[in-house]
């Protein structure tokens, strides 16, 4: 069985999309209403940008979802059988499989970016990468402290990113490496995406979501939250809600489409994070960079 995954933020670059704009007439298409949606010119960011702008959140996120999504559209033999996608690349998904129009993506998305920010602005707070340690360890030490972190990206087996308040993470990386981690260094993002600290994003994202239609899909989605194979359309609706404070679930959402008979998995969007990933939780199964 095929599957698609998409990738999140952190996979934008600078000159993102330019190659689709300019061969495809549907992708230019696409591009021009996505800059009409959003009420700037993204295409300007995406294609010209420094690194710093396509780093701001409202564009950030737009500019992938937009690059995995408009990939996807013009790919020859697009056919996929199940699909996922790694924190806000679950939106892409969700637009290559069916469940969400590409205009209704887009605002969501826009709309997400935004409440993330705002959220971010509240506390200080952050992210942090945990390398060769224990899912257990990293748990248990983020349950010992005094304040907010949790565990937040399961990437794959020795690879965690935890989030919190930003003295909270920073105590944590100490713990962590005096219990052996390789590595556990803060992050260079705007706050702490996948921890409570979103709350008020949710709060004001759910809002959106619950106001849109999603239709059933053409094959099931394996959601962050769930890791689990997903269909139903007010599921997965309720999913995308929890996903901002819930943790994303990778490594256990491979292995479970590995075992529901994936055997290649093809990432659709900016960068080859995710095969990557794949990789590292199973070598034997064939990935593809679209």
């Amino acid at each position: 069985m095929k599957a698609y995954i998409f990738p999140g933020q952190g996979a934008q670059f600078s000159g993102m999309g330019k190659d689709l704009y300019e061969n495809s007439a549907v992708a230019k298409e696409l591009f021009e209403k996505a800059n009409d949606i959003l009420g700037f010119r993204i295409t300007d960011i995406m294609f010209e940008g420094t690194a710093e702008e396509l780093k701001e959140t409202k564009v950030t996120q737009p500019a992938v979802f937009l690059h995995s999504v408009i990939l996807a559209k013009i790919l020859e033999d697009f056919c996929p059988e199940m699909v996922a996608g790694h924190s806000l690349g679950e939106f892409s998904a969700l637009v290559a499989n069916g469940a969400l129009s590409f205009e209704d993506g887009l605002k969501l998305v826009s709309q997400r970016a935004i409440a993330m920010q705002k959220a971010c602005e509240i506390t200080p707070s952050t992210m942090a990468a945990v390398l060769n340690l224990d899912d257990k360890i990293v748990e248990d030490i983020c349950a010992s402290i005094d304040g907010v972190v949790v565990a937040a990206n399961y990437n794959c087996p020795g690879q965690l990113v935890i989030s919190g308040e930003y003295k909270a993470v920073e105590l944590a990386c100490e713990k962590m490496k005096e219990a052996g981690a390789k590595r556990a260094l803060i992050l260079p993002v705007g706050g702490a995406f996948h921890s409570p600290m979103m709350e008020p994003a949710r709060e004001e994202l759910a809002a959106a979501i619950e106001a849109t239609t999603f239709s059933t899909p053409i094959c099931p989605v394996y959601q962050n939250v769930t890791a689990s194979a997903v269909s139903d359309a007010n599921e997965i609706k309720k999913n995308l809600i929890i996903q901002l404070t819930a943790p994303v679930k990778w490594t256990q959402s491979v292995q479970q489409m590995i075992k529901d008979g994936a055997t290649s998995f093809t990432e659709v969007g900016p960068g080859k994070v995710l095969v990557g990933l794949v990789n590292k939780i199973d070598r034997e199964v064939e990935t593809i960079s679209a």
